[in-house]
């Protein structure tokens, strides 16, 4: 099922004014990614860049062009680990939150 505008709008507007729900949805893509749930990670992810630092600050951070990003994280984009691995770490440094891996 397709999310609609305006749940998209809702997630963003949420992300731009509550740290927690930024900390929390970037914590579940990367948490989806280590279980190698490769499409709702992907879908998170897309919509934490979408909400907060946008595509081509991501591209300048990363060094890879916006295009390939998003194709990257879209339905059928196939990224690499070391491209993950890259935004990760790119939506880490700037939004300033430090994600761990903890053994469970």
């Amino acid at each position: 099922m397709a999310l609609t505008r305006a749940f998209r709008d809702t997630v963003q507007a949420r992300l731009s004014r509550d740290p927690a729900f930024r900390q929390a949805l970037l914590a579940e893509g990367a948490t989806a990614l280590l279980e190698g749930d490769l499409e709702t990670g992907k879908d998170v992810l897309r919509d934490f860049v979408n909400g907060t630092i946008g595509f081509q600050d991501l591209a300048e951070e990363t060094g890879t062009p916006a295009k390939s990003l998003m194709r990257m994280l879209g339905p059928r984009g196939n990224p690499t680990a070391s491209n993950l691995l890259a935004i990760v770490g790119a939506l880490q440094r700037r939004s300033g939150i430090t994600l761990e891996v903890r053994a469970a």
